[in-house]
């Protein structure tokens, strides 16, 4: 039997507009909207797609945010977290420099922690 590929995510929001606004400004990724109803605004990460769902059962703001940690591999991290900045971002993990790799963890609206991943050449090397 073949292991499960992962594709996509739901997260779920009492707003997921906001989210939607949040995560393609800050981000730059392209968001869809998914035909009937209910409908998911889908974004697309690459490839990996986050579905953005309305639901009434839960609270306006994470409180365990760091249960789950959407991790975004990226490059121009510093050019990132000046635009998040920009945006008036609260950050659980400022941006740092571990060994020539970048990383920080956004807060988005909703509470959930977004890290910020630059890996070094030589860290990129050192995982094949």
């Amino acid at each position: 039997m073949a292991a499960p590929s992962l594709g996509s995510m739901l997260l779920s929001s009492t707003d997921p507009e906001r989210l939607r606004d949040w995560y393609t400004s800050a981000f730059s990724v392209k968001s869809e909207r998914t035909p009937g109803e209910p409908a998911y605004d889908v974004l697309d990460f690459d490839g990996f797609y986050v579905m953005l769902d309305r639901r009434a059962d839960i609270g306006a703001l994470n409180p365990e945010p760091g249960r789950l940690i959407i991790n975004l591999e990226v490059t121009g991290a510093r050019d990132i977290v000046a635009r998040l900045d920009e945006l008036g971002t609260k950050w659980h993990s400022p941006l740092e420099d571990r060994d020539g790799s970048l990383f920080a963890t956004a807060i988005d609206p909703d509470g959930n922690y977004v890290q910020l991943v630059e890996l070094s050449d030589e860290a990129k090397a050192a995982m094949t």
